[in-house]
């Protein structure tokens, strides 16, 4: 299948150079899946040798400043990797951005653009479950972990592990344009829009503080969700000042009252829509509200989704769950 340039954007003329770095333990789905995906795209734009995206993958130890690179792309791992040690790509990383380079990265790769400096005062996303450890190294990154794909012009930033398909599906659209990103889609089956990483985030609370009161409260609310979790309430189950209570929660369980309540209510409604057949009503009322409007809007401020459509997303199939 070809594609006439006349179905594409106008502006598109030049193709990039890009380089995908194989660092130690990168994940290999996405070092050669990114390629795979360029090469289609280049498949569907026909044999014009002008409009071909030019890609390679590259170690750590073979990079030089003598390439002219249009893209540097960090996949993810799934070896727990951050790449602090890795102070050599750091400077590649920073003069490949410095010489005009657009830097991307899926998942745990932003960590090897936040030690390269690139990221301070600049938005970007991450792994949801990285959020804490990241803010923690890098506090002066803008960090938007609710986004799957965040794209600051020169820096684009993708969250979860398989983010990296959202990645190169945006890269190709930002080069050949959409009439090739749908061709690409339909023929990967990729839903092309539509997903933010709140859709999948789940609330882990920290408990592993020193704060004895606030963790007993912590753990009596996970067992009567529906009960009365106002701060004066929960004030007073603890034996505690409202000031206080506000204060050493806020200070244990890094959320306010309030917000702590919240998180944990929806997310106790997730695994009801995921694993019940109770309605939307009775899952509401279930997890301590009354008003099934407020719940829906607060569920979808919360995951993206509302809760409908979270159900029809990330239910279990019972039958199967049954059989397995």
């Amino acid at each position: 299948m070809s594609l006439r340039l006349a179905d594409m954007t106008n502006n598109v003329r030049i193709m990039p150079n890009i380089v995908i770095i194989a660092y130690k333990g990168v994940q290999q789905s996405a070092l050669f899946g990114l390629g795979e995906m360029f090469e289609l795209a280049n498949q569907l734009m026909g044999d014009d040798v002008e409009l071909k995206i030019t890609h390679q993958v590259q170690t750590s130890s073979s990079l030089d400043n003598t390439q002219c690179i249009d893209v540097v792309i960090l996949p993810p791992n799934l070896t727990g990797a951050r790449g602090s040690d890795d102070q050599d790509l750091h400077s590649w990383i920073q003069r490949q951005h410095s010489f005009g380079a657009i830097i991307c990265s899926a998942c745990a790769g932003s960590y090897w653009l936040g030690y390269a400096g690139i990221l301070d005062d600049r938005p970007a996303t991450t792994h949801w479950a990285l959020e804490a450890d990241f803010k923690s190294i890098f506090p002066r990154v803008l960090l938007r972990p609710e986004h799957i794909l965040v794209d600051d012009n020169d820096i684009v930033t993708a969250g979860g592990v398989m983010a990296w398909v959202d990645l190169g599906i945006h890269l190709i659209g930002r080069w050949c344009g959409p009439t090739v990103v749908s061709h690409i889609c339909r023929q990967m089956l990729i839903d092309p829009t539509g997903r933010e990483q709140r859709n999948y985030r789940s609330f882990c609370p920290n408990m592993a503080h020193k704060d004895q009161a606030v963790r007993a409260l912590q753990l009596w609310m996970e067992s009567n969700i529906s009960e009365d979790l106002s701060v004066t309430a929960l004030a007073g189950r603890a034996g505690l000042s409202i000031r206080s209570l506000q204060r050493r929660f806020s200070n244990s369980a890094g959320y306010s009252v309030n917000q702590y309540v919240q998180e944990l209510r929806i997310e106790k409604a997730k695994g009801l829509l995921e694993l019940t057949k109770l309605t939307i009503s009775e899952v509401c009322w279930y997890v301590g509200y009354q008003d099934v409007s407020a719940f829906n809007r607060l569920f979808k401020s919360i995951s993206g989704l509302s809760a409908g459509r979270y159900r029809q997303r990330f239910k279990i199939n019972h039958t199967q769950q049954g059989q397995s």
